[in-house]
């Protein structure tokens, strides 16, 4: 018999964006030409698979952790291995090259709000190519790509005319490994063509619920006018288009989650002190590692979606993507602690 067939799997691999998040605290968005004040710096991770990761150690996750990328052969780039090794992330095809600097993100945070602004240098996460990718061997349980329409090479076209991550997530597949995929939000035409190819090579889609409407054209409102009929058409349409497992989408009144059977499960957020919200960057990807990890300890879609809000709360309450979360029974707590929205 081979390895794989008597090797129980066990642990998660992401790939994709590996940044260094440069976090500035700031009292006011400016109008062009004006000037805002810098309260606060500090520096962070970023990107699907490094969030998801450091998140997933943070709660304690008691499986291997292993990241796909590339980073710059830098200072930045050395800060995030040794981050990773810090949290036991394996880093084995975290590959350097002296090509591009590690992507790093100026994230400017509106201290009142918690409202963020992006400045992105792609670096060296534009060059990570199908060939960097190897599941050859791999005893993991599953695979999260993030973020496509945010990795120019894996975005580019392919021998079939699909986007290269089609390719990666098929190996992966083809391995043995559940699939994930996260995206960021892009345009309508361009979100529709990269994203839509690559979805019958995806088990569980993330996306929020712009990201939902853009690939599918429906308008689901959000706060007072969020439309619930109108989500679950959206989510039920990601699955039409190829979604193998659930369609999940979340948005900051709660999420969904849609499968192919036809199943349909609510989760309402945390109802969260507005006084405790310092930054929102990082929240979807940690609610991406919450749904993760139950997912990965095969718990019903209903407590994953409880445990993603959760990690999602608990990230709010710094500036950075994931210095908040704290271990499973602090997460949970805290989703009891202050109740979820109606």
């Amino acid at each position: 018999m081979t390895a794989e067939s008597t090797t129980p799997r066990s642990g998660i691999i992401a790939g994709g964006n590996w940044i260094s998040d440069h976090v500035k605290l700031i009292d006011v968005w400016p109008e062009q030409d004006s000037l805002a004040n810098i309260s606060g710096l500090s520096l962070g991770n970023g990107g699907g698979p490094y969030n998801v990761l450091k998140d997933l150690a943070r709660l304690g996750a008691p499986f291997p952790l292993a990241g796909i990328g590339l980073l710059g052969d830098d200072a930045d780039g050395q800060r995030i291995l040794k981050d990773c090794a810090d949290h036991r992330i394996a880093t084995a095809q975290l590959g350097v090259t002296a090509r591009q600097p590690t992507s790093f993100t100026d994230v400017m945070t509106v201290r009142g709000t918690g409202r963020r602004t992006f400045f992105h240098h792609h670096g060296a996460n534009a060059l990570l190519a199908p060939e960097h990718f190897d599941f050859s061997g791999s005893t993991a349980k599953h695979f999260h790509l993030a973020y496509l329409l945010l990795l120019d090479a894996l975005d580019a076209p392919g021998p079939d005319g699909r986007p290269r991550a089609a390719e990666v997530l098929h190996r992966a597949r083809a391995a043995g490994l559940r699939t994930s995929l996260d995206c960021v939000s892009a345009d309508g035409a361009r979100q529709r063509a990269t994203v839509t190819p690559v979805l019958p090579e995806v088990d569980i889609l993330f996306s929020n619920d712009h990201e939902a409407e853009q690939v599918t054209g429906l308008k689901v409102g959000r706060g007072a006018t969020l439309d619930r009929a109108a989500m679950e058409q959206a989510a039920q349409t990601l699955i039409r288009l190829g979604v193998r497992e659930w369609s999940v989408i979340h948005f900051p009144e709660g999420a969904l989650a849609c499968s192919a059977r036809g199943e349909t499960v609510w989760q309402p957020s945390v109802r969260l002190p507005a006084g405790e919200i310092a930054g929102s960057a990082g929240a979807g990807d940690a609610f991406a590692a919450g749904v993760l990890f139950g997912l990965h300890e095969n718990w019903t879609m209903a407590r994953c979606l409880e445990l993603g809000v959760c990690v999602a709360a608990a990230s709010l309450r710094h500036p950075t993507c994931s210095e908040a979360v704290g271990p499973l029974a602090e997460c949970l707590a805290l989703g009891r602690k202050h109740g979820f929205r109606s």
